[in-house]
């Protein structure tokens, strides 16, 4: 789908309440494989990969930060729900997607009726809080930001090296990932497009989002939709931070729990979050469809 010139890739299935949902790094839509057939038995559900990620558009960078902005690419996919016909809807993110999904709820106020996000705290408590052990954990962050080309340059050497090493470490005990799945993500990354997108929604993440998430705190604009947070166990975020604590900062009506996995909720634990999600979203009422 086009949204303003930008190429959204996205699927669809089943029917009922819609219901979109957004992945994280370093991977795509696919990554909802074993919940969004769950859901879709009583949701309109949409997957969609991120501007930069997947085979969505890849716009290049600037320097100022704002084509990969969680702003912009929130943008992206209220434009691609708009045009599918869907006014308001349901919205459930993982990694990445959970922070374009916290910006989006922000700012299209009454658009999302129920937000649930996996796995994060949001951006701004993550740079307000640096310990070692979240530099270590999370080195990509500050890896992804270097400039002047050197993560894409390294990463571009061996991309298949680089999203298994990433992965890897991040699943909890016991977990993988289907071999034909990890290959899907590695294909990705074998564009150029996808390395300098996906440095690009981190450079912002450090930059221009900060400057958006400092301005939204400030003024004391808050979620004002109810909000799940799940997380891993053996996670950084089920480790380091008291999630719902810090969500409750962020939003007016917060609940949620952790799950015995790492970090990949979704492709850890999928019956476990089908459930939760299908609890959390209920029915759902009807997406206001636009005329």
């Amino acid at each position: 789908m086009d949204v303003e010139g930008v190429a959204v890739s996205y699927a669809t299935r089943g029917s009922g309440p819609p219901l979109l949902l957004l992945h994280g790094y370093p991977e795509n839509h696919l990554m909802w494989r074993h919940v969004a057939p769950v859901l879709a038995r009583n949701h309109t559900v949409v997957v969609a990969d991120l501007r930069g990620y997947g085979d969505s558009g890849k716009p290049v960078p600037d320097a100022a930060g704002n084509r990969y902005s969680k702003r912009s690419m929130a943008r992206d996919q209220v434009g691609l729900m708009r045009q599918l016909g869907f006014r308001q809807f349901q919205l459930a993110g993982h990694d990445r997607g959970a922070r374009v999904a916290h910006r989006l709820v922000l700012d299209h106020p009454g658009t999302v009726t129920r937000l649930a996000v996996l796995d994060i705290v949001p951006t701004r408590h993550v740079f307000g809080h640096v310990t070692r052990d979240m530099a270590t954990t999370y080195y990509h962050w500050f890896f992804l930001t270097a400039p002047n080309g050197l993560p894409e340059h390294m990463i571009a050497a061996d991309p298949g090296y680089w999203v298994r090493s990433f992965i890897s470490p991040l699943l909890g005990a016991g977990a993988s990932i289907e071999p034909e799945v990890m290959e899907d993500y590695v294909r990705c990354f074998g564009d150029p497009g996808t390395i300098a997108g996906s440095c690009g929604d981190y450079r912002a993440g450090a930059s221009t989002d900060l400057v958006h998430d400092e301005e939204t705190f400030a003024s004391g604009q808050k979620i004002e939709c109810p909000v799940l947070a799940l997380w891993g166990t053996q996670a950084f975020v089920g480790r380091g931070y008291q999630p719902l604590s810090v969500w409750q900062q962020y939003a007016l009506d917060v609940r949620g729990h952790p799950l015995p996995t790492g970090h990949f909720l979704p492709e850890e634990a999928p019956d476990q979050v089908s459930a939760d999600l299908r609890e959390f979203l209920g029915s759902g009422a009807a997406g206001l469809r636009c005329s």
